[in-house]
């Protein structure tokens, strides 16, 4: 019985990083919410919005609490995906400023607006579950 309440103590210390990693799915996904609510794209409201560059301040603030433990995957999910989706945003906007790249531009934004709202939604339900994300073995 001892082994259990150790493991049961042992994950409660994170509980505070978790309770982080929470707000900043949160964060994400109202940057996301407002690109689908308003005339912002999904992608746009989520490299530009407030809530979304709190949320990756806030992930390079408190990301030493958690390195080394399963929800260091999480920080690196949320990271890759604000910084993959600012890069795919910048390949769309060079599209766009060529009239032959637009229709391309507008496959990228729609495409990583998409890509967006699944990275949100699975990193945020796999954090719900106490279940790390499936990443590559590379460090920050």
């Amino acid at each position: 019985m001892s082994n259990e309440s150790e493991i049961i103590r042992a994950g409660d210390e994170l509980d505070g990083p978790r309770a982080w990693a929470h707000l900043m799915y949160g964060l994400h996904a109202l940057s996301a919410l407002s690109g689908i609510l308003t005339s912002a794209t999904v992608v746009g409201a989520f490299v530009f919005g407030w809530p979304s560059i709190v949320a990756v301040i806030i992930n390079r603030v408190t990301h030493d609490q958690v390195r080394d433990t399963w929800l260091d995957t999480h920080w690196r999910w949320q990271w890759r995906s604000f910084w993959f989706a600012a890069l795919w945003l910048l390949i769309a906007g060079l599209l766009f400023i060529t009239f032959i790249g637009i229709p391309a531009a507008i496959l990228a934004i729609v495409g990583t607006g998409l890509w967006v709202l699944y990275r949100v939604i699975r990193g945020w339900l796999a954090l719900l579950d106490r279940r790390p994300m499936p990443l590559s073995e590379e460090r920050l």
